[in-house]
């Protein structure tokens, strides 16, 4: 039976198909979904923050790309997803206030974007889809029957990724 799984911010899931994941109200967050096609099984990442070193808090690791990321993969490997086979799409990042309090805060939108890409490359999982940056937040589902990701934008409508 198909589950819609919500993913709130600071939280990872993994499933597998025919299960749909879900998160919403993404702004400067960063939604990284990853995915074994063979396996058809996928992960979701509501990333906040770019890097855990800016925080002494790491009580929820998942808000962090540097750590989510790595906890996402070590799910999914436990379910046997191939590292080889993974493949990443992102959404996100966006830049939603023409004003900010201090410059720390101001590109955290296009920082955590960079994060993820540094992280994904490092582990050698390629981005093969992505709707990142620009001034509106979306929210999204990802089908892990086939990877599909549909985006929702009050400011752009919806589209597949």
């Amino acid at each position: 039976m198909k589950e819609i799984l919500r993913v709130k911010v600071a939280e990872i899931k993994v499933t597998q198909s025919p299960n749909i994941l879900v998160t919403y109200g993404l702004g400067s967050c960063v939604a990284v979904m990853l995915y074994d096609p063979l396996k058809k099984l996928g992960g979701l990442a509501h990333i906040m923050l770019p890097d855990s070193s800016i925080s002494n808090k790491r009580k929820h690791p998942a808000k962090f790309a540097d750590l989510a990321i790595d906890l996402m993969v070590e799910e999914m490997m436990i379910l046997k997803a191939s590292q080889k086979r993974i493949k990443a799409k992102l959404v996100g990042g966006a830049s939603m206030f023409s004003f900010t309090m201090n410059n720390r805060m101001k590109s955290i939108g296009g920082r955590n974007i960079l994060a993820v890409k540094k992280i994904l490359n490092d582990k050698e999982i390629n981005i093969v889809a992505e709707d990142t940056g620009g001034n509106y937040g979306r929210s999204l589902e990802f089908f892990t029957e086939n990877g599909l990701v549909v985006v929702r934008s009050v400011k752009k409508g919806k589209w597949e990724l």
